[in-house]
């Protein structure tokens, strides 16, 4: 999808500076995670400081500076794809004669991001546990290895799914639903609740990946993000889709074998 004559430069302005400043934030995050290295454990993995608490600082302290990165790394991971669909709703609810269009797209914009916030909400906890248990289970924490790959390799091969094509396709044509929307706020919200949870459900699978491979690690993060822009906005994205498929379930066959000391 691209933008055409009469796109509002205000609205791609803000969209672009927040695109800017929740990318710069992100990487300056990863960098300090990076800076504090991680602790090394059986099975030759490193745990990422991630799901650590740091000196001195409480488990809700560690959930709230948790949850501050994970919004912000979802603005820099969604916006691509997100600004189209907001784009469209902004001038669908200016055709229907609302006089302040920004303020319901913007809050169908909260919206969306509310679910990937609740989204984090149930990482963190489960990143925990899973990080506690490998610490005290050495045998876990040896399997881990494997079990990475496994979570690639479904992944892969949840992109062939029908599950995931029918979720993509809504994710695809949500912009053009939005043109039958009435321009209220409970619409709006219920609006961004719609987009967010359609994402969330498209993107489950991607985004294991990118959980299970280390969830601040910049690479991993850049080719997710761009997997889900380009099967998003590309005009043959289904096929986009299981090609990503096919690359996951390769890249999940060699982490298996690497992890089984074959090769």
């Amino acid at each position: 999808m691209s933008f055409t004559r009469g796109s509002d430069p205000v609205f791609l302005g803000i969209a672009a500076l927040l695109f800017a400043v929740s990318v710069a934030a992100t990487v300056a995050w990863c960098g300090s995670m990076a800076g504090m290295g991680g602790m090394p454990m059986p099975g030759g993995w490193t745990m990422s400081m991630t799901w650590m608490r740091m000196p001195g600082q409480t488990w809700p302290g560690a959930a709230a500076s948790f949850l501050g990165m994970w919004v912000v790394m979802m603005a820099a991971m969604m916006l691509p794809s997100l600004v189209p669909m907001l784009w469209r709703y902004r001038r669908a609810v200016g055709r229907a004669g609302e006089v302040h269009p920004g303020r319901l797209t913007a809050l169908a914009g909260v919206g969306y991001f509310f679910v990937w916030t609740v989204f984090g909400l149930i990482a963190f906890p489960v990143g925990v546990a899973l990080a506690t248990a490998g610490m005290q289970w050495p045998s876990l924490a040896r399997a881990v290895p494997m079990a990475v790959g496994g979570v690639v390799l479904l992944a892969g091969a949840l992109q062939f799914s029908a599950w995931k094509a029918r979720h993509l396709a809504r994710c695809r044509e949500a912009p053009e639903c939005a043109c039958a929307l009435p321009a209220d706020a409970a619409t709006a919200w219920r609006h961004g609740l719609r987009l967010g949870l359609h994402c969330s459900y498209c993107c489950s699978g991607l985004m294991a990946i990118l959980l299970a491979i280390g969830v601040m690690d910049l690479r991993a993060m850049a080719v997710v993000a761009a997997a889900i822009t380009v099967e998003r906005l590309a005009p043959a994205g289904e096929r986009v889709a299981r090609v990503t498929g096919m690359v996951a379930v390769g890249a999940g066959l060699f982490l298996i074998a690497r992890a089984a000391g074959v090769g």
